[in-house]
């Protein structure tokens, strides 16, 4: 039976951090959880790693039961020394695999950036999970609404605004209704995978994230940009795995990060969406084994 233990882990900013560890074999599997989510959203991967790896789960600051630190803070460079710190704290010892799913990969491409001489000695292998290396709202609508906003130099005064204003807005806020389904089915979703307990499972997970931290990261979100930290994944196996109806970090992000990655594994999921680790649980789990597969081989040659 597997022993799980709670640590926390304290960042260079002194924002605790809840910690949970699996025990297990090499090697350690460091899962990262995204946007308004926590460390719950692997449950369904937990469970196929026990026993084949020792896991490390963390909640990033502001989510689930970590500790949130200023809004100055609420970046994704931010979150990548969060993650060092975890790795250092928690992980001091022997090789390390990462998982990050949506803003969780974000977080694993800025430690890429921070700190690349740990890719390759210590993190030996990383599968970025329905993220992008950036340019998150270049197309469509909602970008040209930014880049218009941004001409005008309004972007930060709405971004202002809605910080200032998502405390009343979360005290008003009602959770579990069915607009807030219909939203969730839409956004996270793709064309054949949205079972009903499925999406509001994912509903669920995510209402429990305030307003106040959801406000506080937008800005990060849209300025996120961290494809020149590729090269420093690029002498360790890696898999990059996407829905193909996926609407927040759609095909063509992980396509774009497979051309600077040419020796990854691309896993396309057809009619899967965003929440593909919850909804595609056997095609995640099967390249996470495969992963896994390489890296063994890799160390022994």
């Amino acid at each position: 039976m597997t022993r799980t233990t709670t640590r926390t882990a304290t960042t260079d900013d002194g924002v605790r951090l809840h910690v949970e560890v699996d025990d297990g074999p090499s090697p350690t599997v460091v899962l990262v959880h995204g946007f308004t989510a926590r460390l719950g959203e692997f449950d369904l991967q937990r469970e196929s790693l026990a026993g084949r790896a020792r896991v490390v789960l963390y909640d990033q600051r502001g989510h689930g039961a970590s500790r949130r630190g200023r809004v100055r803070h609420a970046t994704i460079e931010q979150l990548g020394h969060d993650l060092g710190a975890v790795l250092d704290q928690v992980v001091p010892a022997g090789p390390i695999v990462v998982l990050g799913h949506s803003m969780g990969g974000m977080t694993i491409m800025a430690l890429a950036r921070q700190r690349p001489e740990l890719f390759g000695p210590r993190i030996v292998g990383a599968f970025l999970l329905a993220t992008s290396s950036g340019g998150l709202v270049e197309a469509g609508a909602l970008g040209l609404a930014v880049r218009i906003t941004r001409w005008l130099h309004l972007l930060t005064p709405l971004l202002l605004w809605l910080r200032l204003w998502s405390p009343l807005l979360e005290r008003l806020r009602r959770k579990g209704t069915a607009v807030g389904t219909r939203y969730y089915r839409r956004t996270l979703f793709g064309t054949d995978d949205a079972d009903p307990a499925a999406v509001r499972q994912v509903q669920s997970l995510l209402e429990q994230t305030p307003l106040t931290v959801v406000a506080a990261f937008y800005r990060t979100l849209l300025d996120h940009d961290e494809h020149a930290s590729l090269p420093a994944l690029a002498g360790i196996p890696v898999t990059l795995l996407v829905g193909d109806s996926d609407r927040l970090t759609p095909e063509q992000h992980s396509r774009r990060m497979a051309e600077a990655l040419p020796d990854a594994e691309l896993v396309v999921v057809p009619g899967a969406g965003h929440s593909v680790n919850i909804t595609r649980r056997e095609v995640v789990d099967s390249a996470l084994v495969r992963l896994l597969d390489r890296v063994s081989q890799s160390s022994a040659a």
